[in-house]
């Protein structure tokens, strides 16, 4: 830099020194956000915390000038659950403190002023019978498909009709799966769901 000094003239050495600068600092300022990606991430919500079709909830609304009754919903098909004032919320897929800040804003401030909304899944469960090893109820895990549930149940036995597998939903609609099918495609390996009913028929000799 010295010997420069002699050659340049006072302005542009000026110049160049504020450039420098200027590169420096923004080199600093990128460090500084490079690091700042370092914060551990929050722990995303388990497949358990997930509120799915089927799914039996109560929801509370406390902290209003008048005491309302909690509402005890069924996660319909299409995802939602309807509550006080007839409005309706996108529910599956969707975590119990996810849930309860949405309900909170679509009410305050446009109908309370204050609100606390507690949501409570009740204990679910999932139920296999027919022609498997061990017919039972079955405490529901989330994320579990036909075949996973039979499998839970100890499998199937000799005389199971692996291709009539009836899968009946909470609602009462039901659908029939092929069993080896949906073991070798997943895409027909079908979701089970908070209350569905998984019957396994005996095949006929």
């Amino acid at each position: 830099m010295t010997s420069l000094r002699r050659y340049l003239h006072p302005g542009i050495l000026l110049a160049t020194l504020l450039v420098t600068s200027g590169l420096i600092t923004g080199c600093e300022t990128l460090d500084s956000g490079t690091t700042s990606t370092n914060n551990p991430p929050s722990r995303p919500p388990t497949s358990s915390d997930i509120l799915n079709v089927g799914d039996l909830v109560t929801v509370v609304f406390s902290d209003t000038p008048t005491p309302t009754t909690p509402f005890e919903e069924r996660v319909k098909d299409d995802g939602t659950i309807t509550l006080l004032l007839n409005q309706t919320f996108e529910v599956a897929g969707k975590s119990r403190s996810q849930l309860e800040k949405e309900i909170r804003a679509r009410y305050v401030p446009d109908y309370y002023v204050n609100l606390t909304v507690t949501v409570k899944p009740q204990e679910r469960f999932y139920y296999v019978t027919g022609e498997v090893k061990l017919p039972s109820r079955q405490p529901y895990p989330g994320e579990i498909t036909v075949t996973k549930a039979i499998a839970t149940a100890g499998g199937l036995t000799d005389f199971a009709k692996k291709s009539k597998v009836r899968l009946t939903r909470a609602n009462g609609q039901s659908v029939i799966v092929d069993y080896e099918a949906a073991l070798e495609d997943s895409a027909k390996d079908l979701p089970v769901y908070p209350g569905d009913k998984i019957n396994v028929p005996r095949s006929i000799l």
